[in-house]
């Protein structure tokens, strides 16, 4: 598989949502999901928050089962990949690729099969919110991890460039 066999463009199933912050003498609140707006395939059973350091890249890598919603809200931005690797999908092969973070605060919900990865492109650190529909491991961290591990693997077939 390579590079050059995916085109740009819009990805069946990937919802990127731009998400509105309120702002006052306090400081400012971005809500990142309700349950009224969100199909409840992807409400999470679990939610964590990273931190990527400038220059450093985080993926790609794919789930099997696993829906990923992801909030980039800053402080610094973030290079979004993803890639539809679903040969049953209307959108196979394309490739949606846009920044994200403090500069645009933006939800994503991934589905499996679509491979992604993101780099921090700020000079100062991207924090990301995910509220995985899985729980990483299973119930109890006792099962195997639903993940395969592009960048490990086959790192050449994604490339962020």
């Amino acid at each position: 598989m390579s590079a050059a066999s995916f085109s740009d463009g819009p990805i069946e199933g990937v919802i990127v949502k731009h998400l509105n912050t309120w702002s006052d003498h306090r400081g400012w609140l971005i809500e990142l999901f309700r349950h009224d707006e969100m199909d409840k395939a992807h409400w999470p059973e679990m939610a964590y928050v990273s931190s990527t350091l400038p220059g450093v890249s985080r993926g790609p890598h794919e789930h099997v089962e696993q829906t990923d919603c992801f909030a980039f809200i800053g402080p610094g931005d973030l290079c979004v990949y993803c890639w539809d690797n679903r040969p049953e999908s209307a959108t196979y092969r394309k490739r949606l690729k846009f920044v994200a973070g403090a500069s645009s605060p933006t939800l994503v919900i991934i589905p499996p099969g679509v491979a992604h990865a993101y780099r921090c492109v700020s000079e100062v650190p991207g924090m990301v919110f995910n509220a995985a529909n899985k729980l990483y491991a299973g119930w109890g961290k006792k099962d195997p991890v639903d993940e395969i591990r592009h960048e490990r693997d086959n790192p050449e077939a994604f490339p962020l460039d």
